[in-house]
């Protein structure tokens, strides 16, 4: 019947919609497969990762919430450089993609996927191998070969955090309290973004965070 066979894989699921997760965990469990743990938000997954010690982390992208599943998923490999992490999600754009493939992620797939498409990048990603849709694949291939203008390939991640803020408008005093740095810093860190970005205008900026999926229209 079934030709993946995921006997003895344990799986952390994690998804902010329950019912989505359920569908999944359903899903997976024709193929032999263990949910291990199902996380709602991303404190949840860290706690469940450190419990559980699943073979793979099933990790959705947006939580709802400030961090995201590329911030979580940073945070598991941090504990533990060997993790395997395999993202599902509705998106596809290309930097999303990009940056979970640079991150050290086994497998990105859409949550349109077959479960047998599911299964097989689980079985895959537990064995340390890489699993991506064609469609995903071929993107992949493009961004190597034609490069990547988007902002997390020339920012650092303090930059990114800030780039984020000017884009939804906040002043440099309000970023300066949130990041708790001095208002000379921000100064200083905006005008290196604009340069790197060669973005002068705060209104491109937001543009450019919508374009990429940093902030909602």
């Amino acid at each position: 019947m079934h030709t993946v066979n995921g006997n003895g894989l344990k799986v952390l699921l994690a998804d902010d919609h329950p019912i989505v997760m359920k569908g999944f965990s359903m899903s997976l469990a024709q193929f032999g497969i263990e949910i291990v743990g199902e996380a709602k938000n991303t404190a949840e997954v860290l706690d469940l990762f450190a419990q559980k010690k699943p073979d793979v982390v099933i990790l959705d992208l947006r939580f709802g919430e400030k961090k995201t599943g590329i911030d979580v998923a940073r945070e598991i490999l941090q504990l533990d450089p060997k993790a395997k992490i395999l993202f599902l999600s509705q998106f596809d754009q290309d930097f999303l993609i990009r940056e979970t493939y640079r991150i050290g992620a086994c497998a990105y797939l859409t949550k349109d996927c077959l479960p047998e498409e599911l299964a097989t990048a689980v079985v895959r990603a537990a064995a340390g191998e890489t699993y991506f849709l064609p469609r995903i694949a071929e993107k992949l291939a493009n961004l190597s070969v034609r490069g990547n203008d988007a902002p997390e390939a020339v920012l650092d991640s303090r930059e990114m955090e800030i780039f984020v803020m000017m884009a939804r408008g906040l002043t440099n005093a309000e970023m300066a309290e949130k990041l708790n740095l001095s208002l000379k810093t921000i100064s200083n860190e905006s005008n290196a973004i604009k340069q790197k970005l060669n973005i002068s205008r705060i209104a491109d900026m937001t543009r450019l965070a919508v374009k990429r999926g940093y902030i909602d229209a």
